[in-house]
């Protein structure tokens, strides 16, 4: 393999001038070498500055594949092969086009024989069904355990026993995944939720137990963010990423009494987060990946915000398991807290750039959510009195917005400026109304028959008897 121009490849063995260039570029998954590479001879280091590996040569001017050198081979992470996870992807977009009309049945069915998916998938519904069901399952499994054989047991036996069944949840779920070919069907994901939970509880029990290693316990919270990475990398379960991210909140507690330099670190590990996912995102661009290290960018851009605005985070209440409240921000000095307020201004526009600039939906949407964030934080950042009429008004400066946006991108030829469009091209968007319309007039309907009852309570029509009208009553 080389990744030179032809004239750097004049050199090799075999090769001429007129030689042509073969370049690979994006090479995913990662490349294994085995064993160690020879060193050049003294009389080609001038010339091996920069060498390249190749298939069967593992140096520039090298012999063949021997004992001491082998041939380059990929390792794959994922449990699910590229195949079958990119038919699944074609077979959502296909439905998903043919319930808009672009695509007609026939063509449907003749390219859902190209796209075969061998993994048992199932309805969202049934999923949280099996999810909750395994989760319960398994819970009273190690408690009747516990009751039969370990009733009187020492925390560090509990402990032990409970990275047993940690090790052994993760291991049902690789073989439930490798035997059955099921992908988010709800049990395997139970199992992997079981092991983190485990693996946690019992790093807890076994080793930081007794008060002196209480300062050690951010190992276990360590491990479990680890593990909680493994499973979002392995079985590709997006709120394997969040609950790392979650994980990531308490470490800071264990090292530091100071609010500000928790603040700090928390939104320092999200930003490397940020980076080594910006990083191996490009070169997944146009693979079923993208989607996942695009809400996984997404998370890592709010949780960064929500780490620097002092007015919406408390750090302090997260570390000790309690709620979030109204809390002291004299315990932060003016300069870091006034930094915090030019970073939640500058935030938000970052964010949209960089949606803006990929064409991502995820970190665009973070980017709007941040910017209305800022906007209702910004008062109470500066002191000043807050109205009840500010919701209206921010309200209103929202739908202006949204009918600006939507006629300036309406005012170009097909309705399409620079890729973007204000109509629904997907019948995902249509799914999403129809499930938080319900919720929301679910909602609206409480707030309103609270506020119906509450106003009823010491009405004067209460007091009437037989005859009706209150005759004998208040009225």
């Amino acid at each position: 393999m080389v990744s030179r121009p032809t004239c750097r490849v004049r050199r090799i063995s075999r090769l001429g001038v007129e030689a042509a260039a073969v370049r690979l570029r994006r090479l995913c998954r990662g490349i294994w070498v085995c064993r160690c590479k020879r060193s050049a001879p003294p009389e080609r280091i001038g010339f091996q500055r920069d060498p390249c590996l190749f298939r069967i040569h593992r140096e520039r001017n090298a012999g063949g594949a021997g004992g001491d050198r082998s041939s380059l081979r990929e390792a794959r992470v994922r449990i699910y092969s590229a195949d079958s996870e990119e038919n699944l992807r074609a077979r959502k977009l296909l439905k998903d086009w043919t319930g808009e009309g672009f695509l007609t049945k026939e063509q449907r069915e003749r390219l859902d024989k190209e796209t075969v998916v061998e993994l048992r998938t199932t309805n969202i519904f049934l999923r949280i069904v099996l999810f909750v069901f395994t989760v319960l399952c398994v819970a009273a499994a190690v408690g009747l355990f516990f009751e039969l054989f370990l009733s009187h047991a020492r925390e560090q036996t509990i402990g032990a026993f409970l990275l047993v069944f940690a090790v052994g949840s993760y291991a049902a779920a690789e073989a439930l995944v490798s035997g059955t070919r099921f992908y988010r069907h709800g049990i395997e994901e139970a199992l992997t939720a079981c092991s983190v939970a485990f693996l946690c509880v019992g790093m807890f029990t076994a080793f930081f137990g007794s008060y002196t290693a209480r300062p050690l316990e951010w190992i276990a919270l360590a491990g479990g963010a680890a593990l909680s990475l493994w499973i979002w990398h392995r079985f590709g379960l997006w709120y394997g990423f969040l609950a790392a991210m979650i994980f990531a909140i308490f470490l800071p507690a264990d090292w530091t009494s100071s609010a500000s330099v928790k603040h700090v670190l928390v939104a320092a590990f999200y930003a490397i987060g940020l980076a080594c996912i910006s990083a191996v995102r490009t070169r997944h661009r146009f693979d079923f990946l993208d989607g996942e290290y695009s809400l996984a960018e997404a998370l890592l851009w709010l949780g960064i915000y929500l780490a620097i605005n002092l007015k919406l985070s408390s750090l302090d209440s997260l570390s000790h398991f309690g709620e979030l409240g109204i809390r002291d921000y004299s315990e932060f000095s003016k300069p870091f807290y006034w930094t915090t307020w030019v970073l939640t201004w500058a935030l938000p526009p970052l964010i949209l750039a960089r949606g803006i600039r990929s064409k991502d939906r995820f970190v665009m949407g973070v980017g709007a959510i941040t910017a209305v964030l800022t906007l209702v934080t910004n008062k109470p950042y500066l002191g000043w009195e807050r109205h009840t009429w500010d919701p209206m008004l921010l309200g209103i400066l929202l739908i202006g917005i949204a009918l600006y946006l939507r006629r300036w991108l309406a005012r170009m030829p097909g309705g399409v400026r620079r890729g973007f469009t204000a109509a629904r091209l997907s019948g995902k968007d249509k799914q999403w109304m129809n499930v938080a319309s319900p919720a929301l007039g679910l909602v609206s309907a409480q707030a309103v028959t609270s506020g119906a009852q509450a106003s009823s309570a010491g009405s004067p029509f209460g007091g009437g008897a037989s005859g009706g009208g209150g005759a004998s009553g208040n009225f």
